[in-house]
């Protein structure tokens, strides 16, 4: 996969953990800048796009999601998750990037410039770090007892599996719309429990009126401020706006959203602001953190708001930070202003 160097006894420039798309960015960027990168990842290459459901297509078009001026080809308006995963396979292939996989950091000794990174299977001298890890990994728990594969699915991936099964899918969000629908037209039978009041107001809008329409005539049931407070065998039971209820279930598809891998952050001395978002902390310009020499890129930035940054605009961290390690310093960016659109 890459032209790695020969000893890893030798310090790179940069360290990047995490290989997706926005960490691949960043070792390109670095290379750019006439710096040394390598890639560790305790998954596959692009391991949330492996994790997404089999076809599924972005939102974004394809020039949004492109990394190092390659060109994304694909057969359709929209890459699918299959044309993303081939596209940043070849990417790697082409920048001949030090990509190594299935090996998860456990700390990081040292201070800038002389850092140790220790993973579970040595050990990668660098000057710099960035972390891109994201957030798909570890999902929102309902935190009852009982919430374990297979009855409760945290990654929705396809519909088959539940064909003629009673299906519960929680959540109101796009992700949560799309299981519903589809396990409803593989012959389950879907209930749709969400704590809000209605739908996301984010639900893309193709998909918003098909579910309301399955609602409406009855062929999904709905429970809106409502959340499931016990799982027992062969049924839920809820907390509705009407009093408790207990419903039918075979299978719980719980579409509550992620986190970033918070334990991770700690390990790395990295610290989080006090506000509803648990926001790590980081420079808005140069993604530095509290611990000098370590960086942050991607939708790990934002904390537990994961709609903030994704594909689209957190590849722009890596010019921002790679500059900054190269020269001290990086180009003032508004994020904030320029208009992205939300790529699932």
């Amino acid at each position: 996969m890459s032209d790695r160097p020969r000893d890893d006894s030798l310090p790179v420039d940069l360290l990047v953990v995490g290989a997706g798309p926005v960490g691949l960015a960043c070792a390109i960027a670095a290379r750019r800048h006439d710096l040394t990168a390598r890639t560790v990842d305790k998954g596959a290459l692009v391991n949330s796009i492996v994790g997404y459901p089999p076809r599924m297509e972005f939102f974004s078009t394809p020039e949004l999601i492109e990394i190092g001026g390659h060109p994304f080809p694909t057969a359709g308006y929209k890459p699918t998750r299959e044309e993303a995963i081939e596209y940043y396979a070849g990417v790697v292939r082409v920048e001949g990037l030090d990509v190594r996989l299935y090996e998860r950091v456990l700390s990081v000794q040292g201070e800038r410039d002389a850092f140790r990174v220790v993973t579970d299977r040595g050990e990668h001298p660098c000057r710099r770090l960035v972390v891109a890890t994201g957030f798909f990994d570890l999902p929102n728990r309902l935190g009852l007892e009982g919430e374990e594969p297979p009855r409760v699915i945290h990654y929705y991936h396809e519909a088959y599996p539940y064909t003629g099964q009673r299906v519960a899918v929680i959540g109101g969000k796009n992700s949560a719309v799309k299981a519903a629908l589809d396990c409803y037209r593989h012959d389950a039978e879907v209930t749709l429990i969400h704590r809000g009041e209605d739908l996301s107001d984010r639900v893309k809008y193709w998909l918003r009126p098909d579910l309301e329409n399955r609602i409406a005539e009855g062929s999904v049931r709905a429970f809106f401020r409502t959340s499931v407070t016990a799982i027992e065998p062969g049924r839920l039971r809820l907390d509705t706006p009407d009093g408790e209820r207990t419903i039918g279930n075979d299978f719980v598809l719980a579409m509550t959203g992620y986190r970033p891998d918070y334990p991770l952050l700690d390990a790395l001395g990295i610290e989080w602001a006090d506000d509803d978002a648990m926001t790590p902390v980081h420079d808005a310009t140069t993604f530095e953190t509290n611990r000098p020499g370590v960086y942050l890129a991607g939708t790990v930035c934002g904390g537990l708001h994961t709609g903030r940054w994704f594909i689209e605009n957190g590849r722009h961290h890596a010019q921002q930070i790679a500059a900054h390690i190269a020269r001290g310093e990086a180009p003032e960016i508004d994020f904030d202003s320029r208009h992205w659109k939300t790529a699932e």
